[in-house]
C-alpha cells in the first residue's frame, strides 16, 4: 500500500514541485507553494465542479425533498428508495462531494510529507525522476517577508480564517424548522454544522501553526482559490440556468 501511495500520489507530486523550482529559478519558496497549490486545485477542477454543481441542486430541491421524506416518514426503506428516484430523475448524483474528497485524501497526505518530510530547502534526489533536475539553493522566504520553513502565527490565522469564510460559503447553516418535529436526526445535523462552520477553522489554526509556515501557506491558498472557485461555478451555473420549474416527485 505504501508503494502505491508513493508510486501514485507522493513521488509524482514532489517532482512536480521541485519542477517547478527548476524552472522559475527566480521564484522563493513561498511562491511556488503557492503556484503548486493552484496547479494541484486546478487539476481537480473537474471534481469540484459537480460537487459544487451537485449542493446547489440539492439547496434548490430541498423543499421538494422534505415534502418527500414527510410523505414517507413511517417507512424508511421506501423513504429512502423515493429519495434515491428523485435524485435519479432530478440528474442529481449526491455522492460526487464525496468522491472529491475520497481523492484528495492521498493527495493532503502527500503534500504533508512532502512539506513535512522531505523538507525544503533540501532536495531528496532520491525521489526525482530523471528528466527532473536538483534545483540550486532555495529560498525559504515567502516574497522577502515570511519565513515559512519555521512556524508562522500570522500565515495560522490566515488559514483558519480562510476556512472559515469557504466552509461559510460551502457549508451554509442549517435552517430551522419551526413546523418540523424535534428529532436527534436533525439535532445532530445543526450541531454538525456548527462544529465544521466555528470549530473546524480553530483545528486548522493549530495544525497550521504546529506543523509549519509552509502548510499554513498551502492551507490559506488552497482555501482562497476553493472560495473563487466557487463563486465562479455558482455564477457559470446560475448563468446556464433555464427559467423552469423543478420536477416535483412525491408519488
Amino acid at each position: 500500500m505504501a508503494h502505491i501511495f508513493n508510486l501514485l500520489f507522493y513521488q509524482p507530486l514532489y517532482n512536480g514541485l521541485v519542477f517547478l523550482f527548476d524552472i522559475l529559478p527566480w521564484a522563493d519558496a513561498g511562491v511556488v507553494v503557492i503556484l503548486f497549490t493552484c496547479i494541484v486545485k486546478l487539476a481537480l477542477f473537474p471534481l469540484s465542479y459537480k460537487s459544487v454543481k451537485t449542493q446547489l441542486q440539492m439547496k434548490k430541491f430541498e423543499p421538494d425533498l422534505a415534502l418527500l421524506r414527510e410523505k414517507h416518514k413511517d417507512n424508511k426503506q421506501e423513504q429512502a428508495l423515493k429519495v434515491m428516484e428523485f435524485y435519479r430523475e432530478n440528474g442529481i448524483n449526491p455522492f460526487s462531494s464525496f468522491f472529491l474528497i475520497l481523492i484528495q485524501i492521498p493527495i493532503i497526505f502527500a503534500l504533508y510529507y512532502i512539506f513535512r518530510k522531505a523538507g525544503l530547502p533540501d532536495i531528496d534526489t532520491t525521489l526525482l525522476y530523471s528528466f527532473i533536475k536538483s534545483p540550486g539553493p532555495v529560498s525559504m522566504d515567502l516574497l522577502g517577508v515570511f519565513n515559512i520553513a519555521g512556524k508562522s502565527i500570522i500565515l495560522a490565522l490566515l488559514a483558519a480564517v480562510s476556512s472559515f469564510f469557504q466552509l461559510r460559503l460551502s457549508i451554509p447553516p442549517v435552517a430551522k424548522n419551526q413546523n418540523a418535529e424535534a428529532s436527534f436526526s436533525n439535532d445532530l445535523a445543526r450541531v454538525m454544522n456548527f462544529q465544521m462552520r466555528f470549530i473546524f477553522p480553530v483545528i486548522v489554526f493549530f495544525i497550521s501553526y504546529s506543523i509549519s509556515g509552509v502548510v499554513a501557506l498551502y492551507w490559506f491558498t488552497s482555501n482562497i482559490f476553493t472560495i473563487a472557485q466557487e463563486l465562479y461555478v455558482r455564477k457559470h451555473l446560475k448563468d446556464k440556468e433555464p427559467n423552469s420549474h423543478s420536477k416535483v416527485v412525491t408519488k
